[in-house]
């Protein structure tokens, strides 16, 4: 097989694919990203169900999510398969990982625990957001922003408002498989998987250690430098800011189905139309970085983020539903800098270990998270004043990005970011 060489990627003329294949590719991994964001936020809607099956109330399964997700400090291991037996391989192992766990909820969850257990599992991939890396490795610098961006755009098609009424109230089926599901849609995604080609950057490495001009690693140990360390910080403090922001407002379904009597048929209409805005707001947020920066990007977006959904606790009749699209728009617009900005600020070579680290360093988000919402649920059962510091959380990134200033890395060439951040 042919390598890609580094005179190759220095001259320009290898360092994308070709126009069919990263079509190919955004639909993979797009479809990657759908598995990743259902998984993440099937919840809003479970919820309720969950309360029932098991008999606790809503703050006891806020501190049980604290205690289990615990686990997902781990998640450096997965996402250093990408730097150690590739991209592609990686896809795969992701795949796998969320599908079986998903089916699990359905066969082994007779108790609390045993669904905590698959529900973590479960938790655990998504959380590792690497589906954003063979797209930002094979796209254009100009439109580097703007591909991932729909990846990530496809992974909002709202699987989670369209299948858990067709599910449980047209075909009958268990509150279980609103998770289940996931298992079938992995399967052509496994055949898709056939067809993906490692990355050409990621190539290069390989070549490099095969010939011994660049040294293997484990972890990042050996190799992560200080200005990686910098960008873990920077990264991991906004990634871990917006987490415990959704931690808190993935309670959306219980508010509107318990608090404000919605049926799951009206909540599923409510998510629908947050889940298109939530697509909206990712094209808008790939090109809008792509124009003016990833930073400005993110601060304005995160300060209208803070104002509607500290109004979701006061505003009433359809001014409620209406507040909650609009605050799908601004969710997903701050999300998409994390998609765009962290695999594409830390070295190929070491992307997987730097992403890994970063999102461990994240994860203490998924134990503060439902801690912090177990506190708000019991101190504001009305949840006025829960969503007012609920929207408050996403003043954290402007300052963190106001206060560190990273690098503007608009339009830049991954080889040129690492060179100048």
């Amino acid at each position: 097989m042919a390598t890609v060489t580094e005179e190759s990627l220095a001259n320009g003329t290898s360092k994308t694919r070709n126009r069919s294949y990263l079509i190919y590719l955004m639909i993979f991994t797009g479809f990657v990203a759908i598995m990743d964001q259902y998984i993440s936020t099937v919840k809003t809607t479970a919820i309720p169900y969950i309360l029932e099956e098991y008999n606790i109330t809503a703050s006891d399964f806020s501190w049980l999510e604290a205690a289990y997700l615990s686990f997902t400090f781990l998640i450096f291991f997965l996402n250093s398969l990408n730097d150690i037996i590739g991209r592609k391989w990686s896809q795969l192992v992701l795949i796998l990982f969320m599908g079986i766990s998903s089916l699990a909820v359905v066969f082994f969850t007779s108790s609390i625990h045993f669904f905590m257990i698959a529900y973590t599992i479960a938790m655990f991939a998504t959380v590792s957001n690497m589906w954003t890396i063979p797209v930002s490795e094979e796209s254009p610098a100009k439109k580097r922003a703007k591909y991932v961006s729909i990846v990530y755009v496809i992974g909002l098609i709202p699987l989670q408002a369209l299948l858990p009424p067709l599910l449980m109230d047209r075909m009958g089926l268990n509150w279980k498989w609103m998770y289940g599901i996931m298992f079938i849609f992995m399967l052509p995604l496994l055949v898709m998987w056939f067809f993906m080609k490692e990355t050409k950057r990621f190539q290069i490495i390989q070549s490099e250690r095969r010939a011994g001009t660049r040294k293997n690693h484990f972890f990042g140990v050996g190799v992560i430098n200080k200005q990686d360390l910098r960008y873990i910080a920077i990264s991991a403090s906004v990634w871990l800011s917006w987490l415990v922001y959704q931690f808190l407002y993935y309670w959306a379904g219980y508010y509107f189905m318990t608090i404000k009597g919605y049926t799951l048929s009206q909540w599923s209409m409510v998510l629908l139309g947050t889940l298109i805005m939530a697509m909206i707001g990712g094209v808008a947020a790939g090109s809008i970085m792509d124009r003016i920066g990833r930073k400005p990007a993110m601060i304005y977006g995160s300060l209208i983020l803070v104002v509607v959904v500290a109004l979701l606790g006061f505003v009433e009749g359809i001014f409620l539903p209406i507040t909650a699209v609009v605050s799908g728009f601004f969710t997903s617009f701050t999300y998409t800098w994390i998609v765009v900005y962290v695999p594409e600020v830390f070295p190929t070579e070491r992307r997987g270990a730097c992403m890994g680290w970063t999102t461990t360093v994240a994860r203490v988000s998924y134990v503060v998270g439902p801690a912090l919402a177990a506190v708000l649920l019991k101190a504001f059962p009305t949840m006025e004043w829960f969503w007012v510091i609920t929207g408050s959380l996403m003043l954290v990134p402007v300052a963190i990005i106001l206060f560190s200033n990273p690098q503007e890395t608009k339009t830049m060439e991954l080889e040129e970011i690492e060179v100048e951040r």
